[in-house]
Parts: C-alpha cells; sequence; structure tokens
C-alpha cells in the first residue's frame, strides 16, 4: 500500500486509485471513511517533530552563534528579536576577534596582559594640571565592547592584512600588516646591516589603527621622530591600498636635512658616513636618501604573497636576504616553477629594480664541482659553467625546431641524484680565487649546484642582460650565487619570520601577483 500510495501521490484518506477503480460507489464511500491501517504507511506519513533554534536555551544559542563566522552574525541578528539581543553578548565577538584574527587581550584587564604602557599612555602635559601628570591619549577600554572591536576595526580593515611592496621606485621593500594587541600595525621590514645577512631582519612601524572612539577607528602615522600623528588610509582596489601623512610637520628633526640623513644613515646602515670609504658607495647611499625621502608623506602598497610549496621543491621556497655588493642586502623571493627557479627581487636598487628576476636556475642542468684546488681556479669554474651554457643553447635550439620543451632532467630527478646531501655528507666548496665577496663567513661545504643566469644592468636599468653564473645550494636554509661577469659572489639567508594572511589563493594567483610586480618595476 505504501509503495503503491506512493507512485498514485495519493494519502491514506482517500486510498488506492487502482482499487477505487474496482470498488463500486459504496464500497469506495465506506472505504474513505475508514482509516488506512497500513503500519508502513502510517510510518511515512506521520509528520516529524517540530524543532526550532527558538526553543533553545540562551546559552546554547551563544555557544552556536560564537562559532560561526563573524560575517554572518549581522544576517543572523536580522531573524527575530531574541537572535538580535543574544547577539550583544560580549563573549561572542571576543571569540571571533580570539579565532579569526589572533586577538588575545582583555579588554577588562588590559593593564596585566602584557600591553605596553607607552601605547595606552603618552607623556603630554595636560594644560589643566600644572603638576604635568600622564594624560591619556587611548580610550578607555573597560567601556568598549569586542564587537566594536570586531566591526570597527579588525572587519573593516581585514583587506590591509598581509604582505605588501611598498612603491618606492626602484627600491621597492616589504611590509607587514598584522593584529597586534588591539592595533593594526604596518611593519616595514628592513634587511640587516651588510654584510650581516644572516642576522635577523629589523623592523619599524609605519602606521597603526585602533579605535579612539567606540564606532570610529583612528589612522596614526608612525613615520618620523615626534610619536604618533594623525594620518589616514584608503584601500584604492583589492590588492592595493595607500597611506597619507597629514602631519609631515611631525617627519622633521631641528638639525634639518643633515641631521635626518645622519639618524637615517645611523638605522639604514649602522654606520656614519666617515665610515664609508667607498666613494661609489657613499653616492649610492646619499642617492637613495634622497629619493626615499620624496615618500614619507604618502605611499602606495601592492599585495604579494609568499610561494606555494611543493614535496619536490628543491628546498622550502620563501623570503631571503641576499648580499649585493655596494647596494648593500637585499630581500629576494625565491619560487619554483617545474624544472626553473626564479629569485624575484622585493626590495631593489637603482640598477636592478624591486620586481625584476634579479636570478634563474636551470634545475635541469647540475654542475659538478671540480675538486678544491681545481675550484680556486676562476678560469677552471668558467669553463665548467660556460660548457653547461652551450649546452642548454643547442637544447633550446632543438626544441625550437621540433617544437619541444629542451630535454634535460625535471627538478625531481636533479634532487634524488644528490648522493652526498642523502648520505648527510656535503661537498667542499671555497670561492675561486678573484671572486668578490661581501664577507668571508661563507658556508665551506654545499649539497649541489646548478646553472643560473643573473640578471645584470646599467644604472636606471639600461640595457639588461641575463649573464651565466652557478648556483650553490649550501643548505635548507642558505644559497649562493656566483656572478661569472662580474666576478662576484651573493650569499643568502632565509628570513625567519612567521607571516599571517601571506598565502596565495591558488598557484595562478602567485604567478599573477609576480607578474604584476614585474610589469612595475618595468
Amino acid at each position: 500500500m505504501a509503495v503503491c500510495a506512493r507512485l498514485c501521490g495519493v494519502g491514506p484518506s482517500r486510498g488506492c486509485r487502482r482499487r477505487q477503480q474496482r470498488r463500486g460507489p459504496a464500497e469506495t464511500a465506506a472505504a474513505d471513511s475508514e482509516p488506512d491501517t497500513d503500519p508502513e504507511e502510517e510510518r511515512i506519513e506521520a509528520p516529524p517533530p517540530r524543532c526550532s533554534l527558538l526553543e533553545l536555551p540562551p546559552e546554547l544559542l551563544v555557544e552556536i552563534f560564537a562559532s560561526l563566522p563573524g560575517t554572518d552574525l549581522p544576517s543572523l541578528a536580522q531573524v527575530c528579536t531574541k537572535f538580535r539581543r543574544i547577539l550583544h553578548t560580549d563573549t561572542i565577538w571576543r571569540r571571533r576577534c580570539r579565532e579569526e584574527y589572533g586577538v588575545c587581550e582583555n579588554l577588562r584587564k588590559l593593564e596585566i596582559t602584557g600591553v605596553s604602557c607607552r601605547d595606552v599612555y603618552a607623556k603630554r602635559v595636560n594644560p589643566r594640571v600644572k603638576s604635568g601628570r600622564f594624560m591619556k591619549l587611548l580610550p578607555d577600554y573597560e567601556h568598549m565592547e569586542y564587537r566594536d572591536v570586531y566591526t570597527c576595526l579588525l572587519h573593516r580593515y581585514r583587506h590591509i592584512l598581509g604582505l605588501w611592496q611598498p612603491d618606492i621606485g626602484p627600491y621597492g621593500g616589504l611590509l607587514n600588516v598584522v593584529v597586534d594587541g588591539l592595533f593594526i600595525i604596518g611593519w616595514m621590514y628592513l634587511p640587516p646591516h651588510d654584510p650581516h645577512v644572516d642576522d635577523p631582519m629589523r623592523f619599524k612601524p609605519l602606521f597603526r589603527v585602533h579605535l579612539m572612539e567606540r564606532k570610529s577607528a583612528t589612522v596614526e602615522c608612525m613615520y618620523g621622530h615626534k610619536g604618533p600623528h594623525n594620518g589616514h588610509i584608503q584601500i584604492v582596489k583589492k590588492d592595493e591600498f595607500s597611506t597619507k601623512c597629514n602631519q609631515t610637520d611631525h617627519h622633521r628633526m631641528s638639525g634639518g636635512r643633515q641631521e635626518e640623513f645622519r639618524t637615517w644613515l645611523r638605522e639604514e646602515w649602522g654606520r656614519t658616513l666617515e665610515d664609508i670609504f667607498h666613494e661609489h658607495m657613499q653616492e649610492l647611499i646619499l642617492m637613495k636618501f634622497i629619493y626615499t625621502s620624496q615618500y614619507d608623506n604618502c605611499l602606495t602598497y601592492r599585495r604579494i604573497y609568499l610561494p606555494p610549496s611543493r614535496p619536490d621543491d628543491l628546498i622550502q621556497p620563501g623570503l631571503f636576504k641576499g648580499t649585493y655588493g655596494s647596494h648593500g642586502l637585499e630581500v629576494v623571493m625565491l619560487s619554483f616553477h617545474g624544472w626553473l627557479a626564479r629569485g624575484t627581487k622585493i626590495t631593489g636598487d637603482p640598477n636592478i629594480p624591486a620586481g625584476q628576476q634579479t636570478v634563474e636556475i636551470d634545475l635541469r642542468h647540475r654542475v659538478q664541482l671540480p675538486d678544491i684546488e681545481n675550484l680556486r681556479s676562476f678560469n677552471e669554474l668558467s669553463r665548467l659553467v660556460l660548457e653547461v651554457r652551450e649546452q642548454v643553447r643547442l637544447e633550446q635550439q632543438e626544441g625550437q625546431l621540433e617544437g619541444k620543451e629542451p630535454a634535460g632532467r625535471p627538478a625531481q630527478e636533479a634532487a634524488a641524484a644528490e648522493q652526498p646531501a642523502q648520505s648527510g655528507q656535503g661537498q667542499p666548496f671555497v670561492l675561486p680565487v678573484g671572486v668578490s665577496s661581501r664577507s668571508e663567513d661563507y658556508p665551506r661545504t654545499c649539497r649541489m649546484c646548478f646553472y643560473g643566469t643573473g640578471l645584470i644592468a646599467g644604472h636606471g636599468f639600461t640595457s639588461p642582460e641575463r649573464t651565466p653564473g652557478l648556483f650553490i645550494l649550501f643548505d635548507e636554509d642558505r644559497f649562493g650565487f656566483i656572478w661569472l661577469e662580474l666576478k662576484s659572489f651573493s650569499l643568502y639567508s632565509r628570513v625567519r619570520a612567521a607571516f599571517r594572511n601571506a598565502e596565495a589563493p591558488s598557484p595562478q594567483a602567485f604567478d599573477d601577483m609576480l607578474k604584476s610586480i614585474q610589469a612595475v618595476a618595468c
């Protein structure tokens, strides 16, 4: 009966149409008046018990709502008055602030959570109090709600979190915008002082955003030496925003440009101009100061992503600090693209600007180094590298004629052929005589070497060309590159920092980002 009822589309009160056709009028009427007692049909047609979120206790609703994304809660508040009232519970928004943005501070006990009093108070004389007491500049967090922190600060400025490259001409830079305590702070990451490539990155704040009033976020410029002052942030488009300082007089120093230059030189290079004896290096430093000081009131930033990693990558891709002769230390992003590895400049110089691919490594063509005595000869190393370059040129010609990619081993096969590294031993390494290096403190053993090309150009990125070189992999965190034409050696060391909101949504998005910053640099 139950199967027949599903086929006929009738309920138990009317019965089956096939039976009605075989019965007479009296039998049909009697059948309609009698209930259908089929147990299976009663179970199918019985209505389910009604259950509503409105019937749940408030404390259970608070737990349910607190587990939902914060972006869904405003729509939930429009369902009914009860939901809207429950969504005023501050524990819901505190959990969203913690899980989505990492905020761990307790608004009710701010003084014991490790937040620096320098951030909460500032020495400013209150004109009404002659004794010169501390004047509170930030809001009273005891009367602020996590809902305000989430909606007016974190959610509103979520689009600027992550890694960015400032548009400072050829010099570029690395900006990391993070949630820091109850602030959103833009930290500018700077390489260590030349030539200490293994030292940690330095960083300084450029701007910060926080709540000064219950429903209003305040942007402050942190540039200069007179403390925080009024600033502005404008989100230009999805992956671009700009900052502006509204009080540039806070950037000036009483001693004028000379004092500003000396202070900048100590921060940027860790030395005075008298300590730098190379005249060409002095010119480069002075040029950088004059150029970058033009951007102290307004900057535009473009989003960058960390490179995605794969199990067959030679080493973990990421950001590295590298030595670049008189230009000092610069930040390079190492990424893998099939049988190619590329080093893209995040910071740059007047010769090779930020965004350009400084080195490119062909992982199909491994170079077997000679013994340590022959390695000291630059001519011997040059001969080995140039032989590989000729082989690459011939393979490229064959590939063009046959309409296919050049022959060669893929990167994973080349990595699998690494015998010394697999056995835990490295091959002895020493720089050839005549090759200049910013530091003699480079590793004396290496895991493997590959043929590569390095980009060189004249001042202003004139006459750029790719020249042959040698990529040396020392370990998981360090590699080097010998520029044959320049007879120069660059040492690269991994940037050890945890960057949040920096993952590319897809490999294609990362490739598009690389093309975008390179197009800007051209």
